[in-house]
């Protein structure tokens, strides 16, 4: 069993309670015995040493802020006491040597690996790509045609008997939007419509829209007609008809699609984290970081966004870049969107919610850098900008705002397969593809068992390595299609697009 505190690394300055601590309680970190002065929540921190007004708070390893005020040896370290040190002018370096560190042990992981990566049962695309679904997608061009495409859903679900079920990808967009907004909407849903969970697309328009048919269909490129197929309801004399011969159609040309061994390379997996408490950068996102390690070492990709919950820990992030031109794509990933806030006027460093202060974090450094810990550590390989489509291996980090259904909707077009979202406070939403709850602690777990697919607050009592084996066995059964994740199970899938600018 722990202890009642746990201190991450041996340079830190504060421990995290694993429990509710009393005031007056003795405790003891590292052989140091000491007293509880106020009450502590789970997941909250508690000074290790007396620390001195502006003196850095170090959690793992790194500064996470400054005490605003004297703290005694033994208190509650919280947001009332502590004040950010970001700001928007934050300099960065290239460390070579850092980051062929990271490549070397990278390598390791790899000979480890070699001749025993694990075989998952998927659908082979004539592309090459593989999926792990085989569902028929609706998606609609414009938001006038939402609830026709809800009511081809309906139907397709009680009529045409597909195991992986029928879904529509509502959203109010596809018209009014200009520039960049327009672009990001038609770029995500023509990516939707190559995902490899899909067996087939059914696209439906309105006929008048800003996004045109012609327009998307151009966007969209080559497709095997059979299997995606285009509807504008203007053109239609009855569009619901019409949607259920070719939903049938497309149905059709799916039946005889079977799963094949495929190697566990094959696989994207996007890592999310939401609703995080103060054991999220302790149980479950290095879990996540630990699979992270494995998959990449495997030869398969992660994928690692939320931007504005990267800053603060950015440089952990770029001392992995694997070679400068990495590091250079990942400082303009990160100045971009920090210019996103300041040109709307708002300072970067704003972001924890009362979640997550609830939940025992304090600043955006205290939870950059325990979100950052889902991408273990891997090398970074490749920065992707929003709307864009994996092409290499490796770990994949990916422009995005934090926001759950945004990040998980553009996690899913640049082509996951699942995704493995870690919280602290829970949360039911699901995105187009599984979407792996894992609870950063019991309580949570044991309360919302109808959300949560895994319990990470095993990693403080048990192995990590038999933890991780445990959730890599998970992992695998769910891309088998073996096991259906609670947001597949419960219905709950949707989508979100970025958008920055002006409706008309």
């Amino acid at each position: 069993m722990p202890g009642s505190l746990i201190r991450i690394t041996g340079r830190d300055n504060v421990a995290v309670a694993v429990r509710p601590l009393m005031k007056g309680e003795v405790v003891t970190v590292d052989g140091d015995t000491f007293t509880i002065f106020s009450d502590i929540p789970s997941g909250h921190k508690v000074a290790l040493k007396d620390l001195a007004k502006d003196e850095e708070i170090i959690k793992y390893g790194y500064p996470i802020g400054a005490a605003s005020e004297a703290i005694r040896k033994g208190s509650h370290v919280h947001a009332f006491n502590i004040h950010t040190l970001l700001n928007e002018d934050a300099e960065y370096s290239y460390d070579r040597k850092s980051a062929e560190e990271a490549v070397m042990e990278a390598e390791a992981d790899r000979l480890r690996w070699k001749d025993k990566v694990p075989t998952i049962m998927a659908y082979r695309r004539p592309d090459g790509r593989i999926g792990i679904r085989n569902s028929l997608w609706i998606i609609p061009t414009v938001g006038c045609v939402n609830r026709i495409s809800m009511q081809l859903e309906s139907w397709g679900n009680e009529t045409l008997g597909l195991e992986d079920g029928v879904h529509a990808y509502t959203h109010p967009f596809g018209c009014s939007q200009l520039g960049d907004d327009h672009e990001n909407t038609r770029t995500i849903l023509a990516d939707l419509v190559h995902h490899p969970n899909a067996g087939g697309v059914l696209v439906i328009g309105l006929g008048c829209e800003n996004n045109t048919m012609e327009s998307f269909k151009a966007l969209v490129g080559p497709v095997d007609s059979s299997r995606v197929k285009f509807l504008v309801c203007q053109e239609s004399e009855d569009e619901v008809e019409d949607g259920k011969r070719l939903l049938s159609e497309i149905a059709e040309a799916m039946r005889n699609d079977r799963r094949e061994a495929v190697p566990m390379s094959s696989l994207i997996v996007g890592f999310k984290c939401g609703g995080s408490d103060g054991l999220s950068g302790i149980t479950a996102n290095p879990l996540v970081g630990r699979f992270c390690n494995e998959l990449t070492a495997m030869g398969g990709t992660g994928i690692l966004t939320e931007v504005p919950e990267m800053f603060g820990a950015e440089q952990v992030l770029m001392n992995r870049a694997v070679n400068e031109g990495i590091y250079e794509k990942t400082v303009k990933l990160i100045q971009d969107f920090k210019h996103y806030f300041t040109s709307h006027g708002q300072v970067v460093y704003e972001n924890p919610s009362p979640g997550n202060k609830a939940g025992g974090i304090s600043t955006l450094e205290d939870k950059s850098l325990g979100c950052v810990q889902k991408g273990g550590r891997a090398p970074v390989t490749a920065v992707l900008g929003y709307g864009e489509r994996v092409s290499e291996k490796g770990l994949n980090l990916l422009s995005g705002p934090g926001n759950d259904i945004v990040s998980t909707t553009a996690q899913s077009a640049a082509g996951a397969h699942m995704i493995l979202f870690t919280t602290g406070r829970g949360t039911p939403l699901g995105a187009p593809v599984p979407t792996v709850k894992i609870a950063t602690n019991h309580d949570l777990a044991q309360h919302k068992k109808d959300w949560i697919d895994f319990d990470a607050s095993a990693m403080l009592t048990e192995d990590p390595q038999d933890v991780t084996d445990r959730l890599i066995t998970l992992i695998i059964s769910i891309a088998n299609g073996e096991t259906r994740t609670r947001n597949e199970i419960n219905g709950y899938s949707e989508i979100s697009i970025f958008k920055d600018g002006v409706v008309l």
